[in-house]
């Protein structure tokens, strides 16, 4: 199932008994989940119901389970009201973030609060152990949260490469093995079950500093994922932008001279700027000691000099890929995230040092606020939207 069937809505048949009660509750939910907790008389002013109409709608909807009373008002004169808000737990998400060398999962209730959260390192060596390591990692998870696998209404997985809805795999995902092979995604869904989401993990980081992060507000950005491979996430007019075949922002593939990886396996320029080409370059000018990208930034951090000099490297690189997608996209903001993407302390000069040797068009150069938790981040929300309507779509049907 893509994101877009996921968030498709019932549309309630109007101009019946039906659905008009319908219309009337969902406009008295969506009323709370945009604005918080409130009363019926106010609801009613807000919406233009009455409060009839906005009384028998959160009756049904607290039938339901969909809202749930908080309190009574004290303030004001005459009697006071009850205040209603969205029931949190009337609906739980799942979110798996599947990276080369770790694996993150994390469950939330519909107010999009984690109450659950497990990280593992990834070692898995082929597809098949990677699936049963996503399965025992999700279950663990919803357990520690109290649920089973079947009360979660939507698991939204972030992989890199790009889904494949035809032939239900994944291309493009060089770094896991086995991973492009056809028929994963169903192997996915038999492990997770139904309402399941593949998505793109630079897409997902991107929705998640939009939603949580640094790109709040922001109408045109991308996040630029460096760590063991490169990424894109592209934002224009506040969604994702996936382009025909849903590989825009595979940026790996930018052609590069530099580089000596074969582009049709991994990337010319995922070759020259991923953390493994961090690590080469170090250990050609003599930093035989490190074993990742990690140990050249600690380096550079406490001011080796050939260290500094991978780093400032790097950053001429990074800054190729901002120049090649500022000519065609002209970004308002570029968040930094992965691994490598960071360290921005260390990458924001010399990144925008070398854009300004090349190109009149220097956009604003930020590191993501979520951290390592962005991707995960961007999973719960693509399902807390999905789910905050499938939950009123599969309500039990209430009678009118």
């Amino acid at each position: 199932m893509t994101e877009e069937e996921l968030n498709v809505r019932k549309a309630p048949q109007v101009g019946t008994p039906a659905g008009m009660r319908a219309l009337n509750q969902r406009a008295v939910l969506d009323r709370l989940r945009l604005d918080g907790p409130s009363t019926r008389p106010r609801i009613a002013k807000e919406t233009g119901l009455s409060k009839p109409t906005v009384g028998q709608a959160l009756l049904d909807l607290e039938r339901h389970g969909l809202v749930r009373p908080v309190g009574r008002t004290t303030a004001g004169p005459g009697r006071s009201a009850v205040v209603y808000e969205p029931n949190p737990a009337a609906a739980h998400v799942l979110g798996v973030d599947i990276g080369r060398q770790r694996i993150r999962a994390a469950v939330s209730d519909l107010a999009g609060s984690v109450i659950a959260r497990v990280d593992e390192r990834n070692r898995c060596r082929s597809a098949d152990a990677l699936v049963r390591k996503v399965r025992e990692l999700a279950v663990r998870t919803v357990n520690d949260a109290g649920l089973e696998l079947d009360d979660v209404i939507t698991k939204v997985v972030g992989s890199p490469g790009v889904p494949d809805t035809r032939g239900r795999g994944m291309h493009h995902a060089p770094n896991l093995p086995g991973w492009e092979r056809q028929g994963l995604l169903d192997e996915l869904e038999a492990v997770l079950g139904p309402g399941l989401v593949v998505e793109n993990d630079a897409n997902l980081a991107a929705v998640g500093e939009r939603e949580y992060g640094v790109a709040k507000g922001v109408g045109v950005f991308v996040t630029v994922t460096v760590g063991t491979g490169i990424g894109m996430g592209i934002v224009i007019d506040g969604r994702l932008f996936r382009g025909a075949h849903g590989a825009a922002g595979e940026v790996g593939y930018l052609p590069y001279p530099e580089s000596k990886e074969d582009p049709h396996v991994r990337g010319q320029f995922e070759g020259a700027a991923a953390a493994h080409s961090v690590v080469d370059r170090a250990k050609a000018i003599g930093l035989t000691q490190v074993r990742s990208a990690r140990d050249v930034f600690v380096l550079a951090k406490s001011g080796d000099s050939r260290a500094l000099e991978v780093v400032h490297d790097e950053a001429e690189r990074l800054a190729y890929l901002v120049a090649s997608v500022s000519a065609v996209l002209d970004p308002e903001l570029v968040v930094l995230s992965g691994g490598v993407g960071t360290n921005i302390e260390l990458l924001q000069e010399p990144m925008e040092l070398a854009l300004r040797r090349t190109t009149p068009l220097v956009p604003r150069i930020v590191a993501g606020e979520l951290g390592d938790g962005a991707v995960l981040s961007g999973a719960l929300a693509v399902g807390l939207t999905a789910a905050r309507d499938l939950v009123f779509d599969q309500r039990e049907a209430i009678t009118l």
